[in-house]
């Protein structure tokens, strides 16, 4: 029931009860009334008194499930560097690298000239090229023999005499030509077992010209080995100097011979 029905219901039951002539809206304005009457009432019957005392801190409750992973935040400012830390152990050796490009060639040295005897050091350096002149000899040839200053070479070759001195001269050597019983000997090595050919030496082939008893620069000879009856006195033009496997001199009108050849430096 709504309450305009109930409040035309009480009003008709007010004038039924009392038999007077009430208005809707005065009947409305004494429920008002009454309503603020009870509650002015219901106020000052009300106790007073203290408001309630605080209640002691119960236990610690048990910790929540973690939470979600919230967004990450911006990076902060790079912080001051720290100090070196201790060298770390060698490692291993690499695989060897290529082969780098060539360098720049280097300046000229100093020129220095240098004379035998004379400036400090220089005895040193010929001795080091003498040392290496001696050992391409010892590389270069079949025949090699050292006696004082001078050595003998030869590739165990023949040739005629012509041949013996165009051999000699184009490596800047000479013809031999022994000046002692020693060097006479040595070159009679070069001579296989039981052979009959000679070695071509540098005596002057031009009977004019010293008559076989001049060297080929026609200077006298200081040594000489002639076999009996030698340098032939028969032979008035061009004739070639042979030492034999017996180590003696002997000259033949036949140049164009196959004898070997030794050179000297």
């Amino acid at each position: 029931m709504s309450s305009r029905r109930f409040t035309y219901f009480s009003l008709e039951a007010v004038k039924k009860q009392h038999g007077l002539q009430i208005t809707p809206q005065l009947y409305g304005l004494r429920c008002k009334m009454r309503l603020l009457l009870s509650l002015l009432v219901f106020c000052l019957t009300a106790p007073c008194g203290r408001s309630q005392e605080e209640c002691l801190a119960g236990p610690k409750g048990a910790r929540g499930k973690p939470g979600f992973v919230g967004a990450t935040g911006m990076p902060g400012e790079r912080g001051l560097s720290g100090n070196p830390g201790l060298p770390g152990v060698k490692g291993e050796q690499g695989d060897e690298g290529l082969v780098g490009i060539p360098g720049l060639p280097g300046l000229p040295g100093r020129q220095t000239m240098c004379s035998e005897g004379s400036a400090f050091g220089c005895s040193d350096v010929y001795a080091v090229k003498k040392n290496l002149a001696n050992l391409e000899l010892a590389i270069s040839y079949d025949f090699v023999r050292g006696i004082g200053q001078k050595y003998f070479v030869s590739l165990k070759k023949r040739g005629s005499f012509s041949k013996a001195l165009e051999f000699c001269s184009q490596r800047g050597l000479e013809l031999a030509l022994p000046q002692s019983e020693e060097e006479n000997s040595i070159l009679t090595e070069v001579f296989e077992e039981y052979s009959d050919r000679g070695v071509w030496i540098g005596v002057n082939n031009k009977w004019a010209e010293g008559k076989f008893r001049a060297d080929m620069k026609n200077q006298p000879l200081t040594f000489s080995k002639w076999a009996e009856g030698q340098p032939d006195r028969s032979i008035r033009g061009t004739g070639c100097t042979m030492l034999k496997n017996d180590g003696m001199w002997r000259v033949t009108d036949e140049c164009s011979s196959s004898s070997y050849i030794i050179c000297q430096r």
